[in-house]
């Protein structure tokens, strides 16, 4: 085993494993050297590039990835996980507002409604059993004006038919003597909402998925796949090999991986990914947008305003920018919404996206969070950090569900698409592990996919 040293805190036996043999093998004579004639058309045959078997790959190492491989390896699945980055949660695991949502906001029987509640459930008792460090300080969504007051009682009835219990409507004056700071006319309680430390839910369950044989590959990029006797290969190479052909569209991978059963849960970029899988119809791929959010954090204020969660109501795109505590007491306002564009390239397979906070969009952010926090001192914010949301519906259309797509969709065995796993993602990733482990984890299932599972993976480093 290995070790990871992250925030002062030393994580034990995550081992880091890539291909090294398979990579040395392509230094002999002959073969596809990395920096060398690297480019192929989408039907040439990948002569001379190592083919190697597989049991479990599941592709990105963010919070859903790794709740993934974790219940795959409890059911008895060798498990592999292929990250680009160097470590795990680079990307909207690590950016975004780390808050337990309840299951309020979306439509009855959606994928996001239930998975929303069930991981709640289940992220509550792991972190407890676990002692993961979370808080259920409860959520305050707000009307600000009379105008907004019958959106909090469809919110309320959405909530109750999704089976969120404890929801209440208060007047004013009740929700402001529990949060004195706060401006509004009534207010939707939500005593199940909650806030969580992401990083150590990550750590822990990687720690599962290892003393279960889970291997991890960081730096580990897969370019695409082609289909072959209805089956996904999946294409890999080192990520710095990747980073060089950056601008080209069709690398030589680096070594085959021939898996029995595939989960793409690379977030921003599992619809790009999904588009270099020669074989797989386009059409039962959904369309993708991409917005970014940014957040501001509050300054030189020792005592949070606020005790709750404190959320507007819903705008297009997004929740509002909303207040969100940290488990330090730290306060953040956000995310606002601005769509950008993202092409379907390799930099977005290696996160290589624009992250920073500008911070002239602070006057807008005034503007909003002073429509319930009045006192809000102007400049007194101070930009944070920035994510980005991939969606499956654009500006002006209400927001799509998640999309969990398997062989029912797009014919091919052995193959589950995790698309627009957007918010409540990181409430829903133990219940969204659950499902698929569920439905798709007896596919090609066998105790001897690999008889010895790291052979063909041996430590770099």
């Amino acid at each position: 085993g290995g070790s990871i040293q992250d925030s002062g805190r030393n994580w034990t036996g995550v081992r880091v494993r890539v291909m090294r043999r398979v990579l040395a093998s392509l230094r002999r004579p002959g073969s596809p050297a990395p920096g060398g004639s690297r480019w192929a058309s989408a039907g040439r045959p990948y002569d001379g590039v190592p083919r190697e078997t597989a049991d479990a790959v599941v592709i990105g190492a963010g919070v859903v990835g790794i709740a993934a491989a974790r219940e795959l390896a409890l059911r008895g699945r060798d498990v592999l996980v292929l990250e680009s980055a160097s470590t795990f949660g680079t990307g909207t695991s690590s950016r975004n507002s780390e808050v337990i949502h309840a299951g309020i906001y979306y439509p009855c029987n959606s994928l996001k409604a239930s998975l929303c509640v069930r991981g709640r459930e289940l992220l509550y008792k792991y972190c407890s059993d676990q002692e993961i460090p979370h808080n259920q300080i409860g959520k305050l969504i707000v009307a600000t004006g009379p105008a907004e007051i019958p959106k909090l009682g469809d919110l309320l009835k959405r909530g109750t038919e999704n089976g969120v219990e404890g929801l209440r409507i208060l007047e004013g004056s009740e929700a402001m003597q529990l949060e004195p700071e706060l401006h509004c006319v009534k207010a939707l309680l939500s005593p199940c909402s909650g806030i969580i430390d992401s990083h150590s839910l990550m750590l822990s369950l990687l720690g599962d998925a290892e003393r279960h044989k889970t291997t991890l590959s960081f730096n580990s990029t897969v370019i695409g796949g082609h289909v072959k006797d209805k089956h996904i290969q999946l294409h890999v190479s080192e990520t710095k090999d990747v980073e060089k052909g950056l601008g080209d569209c069709l690398l030589i991978p680096q070594v085959i991986l021939v898996p029995k059963l595939v989960i793409n849960a690379a977030g921003l970029s599992a619809i790009p990914l999904a588009k270099r899988f020669h074989g797989l119809c386009h059409g039962v791929l959904p369309p993708s947008f991409y917005a970014r959010g940014c957040y501001f954090t509050l300054s030189k204020m020792k005592i949070p305003p606020f005790s709750r969660l404190i959320y507007p109501i819903p705008e297009d795109g997004g929740l509002g920018v909303h207040v969100t505590l940290d488990l330090d007491g730290h306060v953040k306002f956000g995310p606002d919404v601005e769509w950008i564009d993202s092409a379907d390239d390799i930099p977005s397979f290696l996160n290589r996206l624009d992250y920073s906070v500008d911070s002239s969009r602070s006057g807008r952010f005034y503007a909003e969070i002073k429509k319930y926090y009045p006192n809000l001192e102007d400049g007194s914010l101070e930009p944070g950090y920035a994510g980005i949301r991939i969606k499956l519906s654009g500006p002006g259309k209400p927001p799509a569900d998640f999309v969990i797509q398997g062989e029912e969709t797009h014919g091919i065995p052995g193959l589950v698409n995790l698309f627009g796993i957007e918010s409540p993602g990181l409430t829903s990733s133990l219940a969204i592990a659950e499902y698929i482990a569920s439905r798709f984890s007896n596919w090609h299932c066998s105790s001897s996919a690999f008889s010895h599972p790291h052979e063909s993976f041996k430590p770099i480093f």
